[in-house]
């Protein structure tokens, strides 16, 4: 299996998450998708900040797998997508990032209501969230890429 760090990239833009996959030369997608869990792991907050950075927010415009994984905010009435922009910036103001959420599956609502209960959370427990959140999106990322990849 031969993934670019471009490849990587589209999946988790964390720069010690590329080369900490990349140095475990994974043959195949169990591996590759082990790789990724554990190299996760092992990130300091930065990195995840890094990673975050490249999130668009829940509700934006937005293209590539964002706009496949975001699709449940196709058809959201205004007043749901009213209310994501306003969380999405009380989200912000008090942690600091992106509002993070793997919402493959999910409708705006649903994502909403989360945001909502998430805006509860202490800094560390927000951080738990977020980094499983992260985990998730990643993986689906990696199942996408190496479907798309002739291995």
């Amino acid at each position: 299996m031969l993934l670019t760090d471009a490849d990587l990239s589209a999946c988790c833009a964390s720069r010690r998450w590329i080369d900490a996959v990349a140095a475990r030369r994974p043959r195949d997608l169990d591996e590759l998708r082990a790789a990724a869990a554990s190299a996760l792991d092992e990130l300091e907050w930065p990195d995840v900040e890094e990673a975050l950075d490249a999130h668009p927010r829940i509700g934006d415009r937005v293209d590539g797998w964002s706009k496949a994984e975001q699709s449940g905010m196709d058809g959201a009435e205004s007043d749901v997508r009213a209310a994501l922009i306003e969380g999405n910036r009380a989200y912000e103001d008090r942690f600091g990032h992106v509002f993070l959420i793997c919402a493959t599956g999910r409708t705006a609502g649903d994502m909403l209501g989360d945001l909502r209960t998430r805006l509860g959370n202490g800094v560390e427990a927000e951080r738990a969230v977020v980094r499983r959140e992260l985990a998730k999106i990643v993986d689906l990322r990696l199942i996408r890429l190496v479907g798309e990849e002739d291995l």
